[in-house]
C-alpha cells in the first residue's frame, strides 16, 4: 500500500520528457547541492576558526592571570585572596571570570552572582587534575551560547584551584548567519542565472533535434527533397549530415528501382509483343510450313527467355527477403569448371570471342550449393561476353591458397569506369553501357557469394578490362550453414 502510495506522488511529479527540461533541471540540481554542501562545510569551518581564535585568546589571557597570581599571590591561600576582592582576575579580560576551590565549589563570579555549574563543568573537572581545556554550552536561563576555558592554578607543584573565563559566542555566530545568509543569496542569484543559461543551452539542443524530428516526418510521408540544416558541427550537426546523405541514398535507389521497373518492363514486353505477333501471324490459315516452323522457334525462344527473366527476378525476391535456403555438398570443381565450359564455349563461338577455361585438378572438391554456383558463375561470364568485343578474351580459372580459394572470370573488355565500379554490387544499379539490363545480376551473384560464407571482389579500368574475384573459404562439411 505504502509503495503505491510513493509510486502515485512519484507518478503526479514525473519529470517532463523534454530534453530541455531535463538538462535545465539537471544543472539547477547539481548548483544546489554544490551551493548547499559548500555553504554547510564552509559554515563549519569558519565556525571552527573563530572558535579556536576566540579559545587561544581566553587561553592566553588565562595563563597572564595564572602566571601573575603565581607571582604576587601564591603565599597567601585562593580562598583569602578572593575574600580580599584581588581584581587581577578579571582586570586582563572582558570575559566572565570563576574562580573554583579544588572541591569544584565557586568561589567567585564576576557577574556578582552565582550560577549552577553542576550541569557544564566537564572542564572545570579536568582542569582540577590539571589539564587545560575549554566546554561549549548554552546558558540554562538566557539560551546563550558560551563557550568556557579553564586552566588549573598550580603553586609550588600543588593544584590550588581553577580560573575559568566565560564568553558569549553571540558574536561568531552572528557573524556565521550573516555570512550564511549572503551566500545564501549569492547561491539564489546562481540559481537563478543558471537556469535562463540552461534554458538557453537546452534549447540550442533541442531546437536542432526538433527541426530534425520534422525533417524526418516529412522524408517519412515521401517528400525526399527537403534538406535539414545544419546548425552547429557537433553531434547533432552530423546527425544532420547523415539524414542528409539518407535521404540522398534512399532517392537514388527509388530512382534505380524506378529505371529498373521501366527497363524490366521493357525487357518483358518485348518478348511477350515478339510472341503475340507471331501468335496472329501464325493463326493465318494461309501460313507456309517454313514460316509456322519459324514462327514456333521465336515463340519457344521467346518463352525460354520470359522464363528466365521471371526467374530470375524470382530468385531476386527470394535474396533480398531472405528466404533462400542452400543445398550444400561436395562438389568436384572440376565437374563446375566442365559444365561451365561446355555450356559457354557454344556462345563464345557464335559471338568470335575467346573462351579459356583453365581446369581445376580432378580431386579438388568444395562444399558448395552446385546449383546456386553455376547460376553465378554464369552470370558473372554472361556480363563478361556482353561487355567483351568481337575478338576479345575471357579467362576463368581458380587459384587454392591456404584458408581461401578465388575464383576468377576475367575479360580484356570495355571495363567499368571509377564513378560506377563501387556501386555495380547495388540493387537496380546499370551502368552507362548501352549492354546493361535490369541491374540484378551482380547483386544475385554478391548474395549467393555471401551466403557461402565468401565475398565478390571487383577490379577493373575503363577500356582495359575486368576482373571479378569470388573468394570463398575452404569449408568442411560440417560448417554446412543455411
Amino acid at each position: 500500500m505504502e509503495k503505491r502510495r510513493v509510486k502515485s506522488f512519484l507518478d503526479k511529479f514525473k519529470l517532463s520528457k523534454s530534453i530541455k527540461t531535463r538538462l535545465a533541471l539537471s544543472y539547477i540540481l547539481i548548483i544546489f547541492f554544490t551551493i548547499a554542501i559548500t555553504d554547510y562545510f564552509m559554515i563549519g569551518i569558519l565556525r571552527t576558526y573563530f572558535y579556536n581564535n576566540i579559545e587561544e585568546t581566553l587561553e592566553s589571557q588565562l595563563n597572564t592571570s595564572v602566571d601573575y597570581y603565581k607571582r604576587y599571590f601564591a603565599d597567601d591561600t585562593l580562598e583569602n585572596n578572593v575574600l580580599n576582592d584581588v581584581d587581577f582576575f578579571w582586570s586582563q579580560t572582558n570575559a566572565r571570570v570563576q574562580i573554583i576551590d579544588t572541591k569544584g565549589k565557586l568561589l567567585m563570579d564576576s557577574y556578582g552572582y552565582a550560577i549552577d555549574i553542576s550541569s557544564n563543568n566537564k572542564d572545570i573537572k579536568k582542569a582540577l587534575k590539571g589539564e587545560s581545556t575549554n566546554a561549549v554550552f548554552s546558558d540554562p536561563s538566557t539560551k546563550e551560547k558560551l563557550m568556557a576555558v579553564s586552566m588549573p592554578i598550580v603553586v609550588q607543584g600543588n593544584i590550588t584551584g581553577a580560573l575559568r573565563f566565560i564568553t558569549s559566542l553571540e558574536g561568531a555566530e552572528a557573524s556565521l548567519r550573516i555570512i550564511f545568509y549572503n551566500f545564501g543569496i549569492f547561491g539564489f542569484i546562481l540559481l537563478i542565472l543558471s537556469t535562463i543559461v540552461s534554458n538557453l543551452f537546452g534549447r540550442s539542443i533541442t531546437r536542432p533535434i526538433e527541426d530534425l524530428t520534422k525533417t524526418a516526418e516529412i522524408m517519412a510521408s515521401g517528400n525526399l527533397d527537403v534538406v535539414s540544416e545544419k546548425k552547429y558541427d557537433d553531434e547533432i550537426g552530423k546527425l544532420s549530415d547523415t539524414l542528409n546523405y539518407m535521404a540522398s541514398e534512399i532517392k537514388k535507389k527509388e530512382e534505380l528501382k524506378n529505371d529498373f521497373i521501366s527497363s524490366i518492363s521493357h525487357e518483358l514486353r518485348t518478348p511477350l509483343t515478339s510472341i503475340k505477333g507471331w501468335a496472329i501471324t501464325l493463326n493465318d490459315d494461309e501460313t507456309d510450313k517454313e514460316l509456322l516452323d519459324m514462327g514456333l522457334d521465336i515463340i519457344s525462344n521467346e518463352s525460354d527467355r520470359l522464363k528466365d527473366m521471371v526467374d530470375e527476378l524470382l530468385d531476386f525476391s527470394k535474396f533480398v527477403s531472405g528466404n533462400i535456403t542452400l543445398k550444400k555438398e561436395e562438389v568436384s570443381l572440376y565437374d563446375l569448371f566442365l559444365f561451365l565450359d561446355t555450356n559457354m564455349t557454344p556462345r563464345a563461338n557464335r559471338e568470335g570471342k575467346k573462351l579459356i577455361t583453365i581446369m581445376p585438378d580432378k580431386d579438388k572438391t568444395l562444399f558448395i550449393d552446385f546449383n546456386r554456383m553455376k547460376q553465378l558463375f554464369i552470370n558473372l561470364l554472361d556480363n563478361a561476353f556482353k561487355f567483351t568485343e568481337k575478338g576479345g578474351r575471357i579467362v576463368i580459372k581458380v587459384e587454392p591458397f591456404r584458408d581461401y580459394i578465388d575464383f576468377s572470370v576475367e575479360d580484356d573488355g570495355l571495363g567499368i569506369s571509377k564513378e560506377d565500379l563501387g556501386r555495380v554490387k547495388e540493387k537496380f544499379f546499370k551502368g552507362k553501357s548501352s549492354s546493361s539490363t535490369n541491374g540484378i545480376g551482380l547483386s544475385i551473384c554478391d548474395e549467393i557469394a555471401k551466403l557461402h560464407g565468401g565475398e565478390l571482389l571487383i577490379k577493373s579500368e575503363l577500356d582495359k578490362g575486368t576482373k571479378v574475384t569470388l573468394r570463398m573459404p575452404k569449408e568442411k562439411k560440417n560448417d554446412e550453414k543455411k
